[in-house]
Parts: C-alpha cells; sequence; structure tokens
C-alpha cells in the first residue's frame, strides 16, 4: 500500500500539478498587484469618476446590489484581458527562444546520425 502511495505521489504529473498550483498562486500575487495598483487606477477609477460614482460596488436598485456584481465583471474582465497578453508575450518570447536554439543547432554542424553515416559508408567503400 504504500509502495503504491509513493508510486501516486511521485509521478510526474502530480509534481507537475503541485509546482503549477504553487506558481500559479505566486503569479496569483503579481496579477493582483498589476491590476490594483496599476490598471485600476490608470483605466477604472477616471472612466468610475466620470460617470459619477463615488464607489461602484456600493450601486443598487430596490435592494438589488447589482454594484458588487458588476465589480465583479469588471475585475474579470481586467484580470483576463491582462493575463491575455501575458501569456501571449511569454508564448512569443518562447517561440522565439526556440527560433534561437534551432539556429544555433544548425550553425553547430553536423549531427551524431550524420556522423555515423558518413563513417558507415566509408567503411563500405574500404
Amino acid at each position: 500500500m504504500i509502495r503504491k502511495l509513493r508510486d501516486f505521489l511521485f509521478k510526474g504529473n502530480v509534481l507537475d500539478l503541485a509546482v503549477a498550483v504553487v506558481m500559479g498562486a505566486a503569479f496569483n500575487a503579481i496579477v493582483t498587484s498589476l491590476v490594483s495598483d496599476i490598471i485600476t487606477p490608470l483605466i477604472l477609477n477616471p472612466v468610475v469618476k466620470a460617470a459619477n460614482v463615488e464607489n461602484l460596488s456600493k450601486l443598487s436598485w430596490n435592494g438589488i446590489a447589482y454594484g458588487s456584481f458588476l465589480s465583479a465583471v469588471i475585475n474579470f474582465i481586467i484580470v483576463g484581458t491582462t493575463l491575455f497578453f501575458v501569456v501571449k508575450a511569454a508564448g512569443n518570447a518562447t517561440a522565439h527562444g526556440q527560433k534561437q536554439a534551432e539556429e544555433a543547432a544548425e550553425e553547430a554542424g553536423p549531427s551524431q546520425e550524420e556522423l555515423l553515416a558518413e563513417i558507415r559508408d566509408l567503411l563500405a567503400n574500404k
């Protein structure tokens, strides 16, 4: 039973998932700070002030607090948009790095298979 537990816990998928959860939690702090400290003051606050609203989350109509929902939707859109651009930039950087690695591999010379094929051909010619 302990062996099965150990095998399960140390499979690559479980460890990868654990790393992803920890990295996601750490990345959450970065995204939250970006949204609350930079994007909200630059974009959302001027729009709210232009609409003559003091606090968006306190808006209500006949007891229905739609301001909290509206605030959550706006926050979701801002976080989603921010994450989209961050992931897109990371993908572009990764693709650029892979392209450079491929170019460096091409410039490095013949591969091991090519060298072995040359040796085989030389031995066959003797």
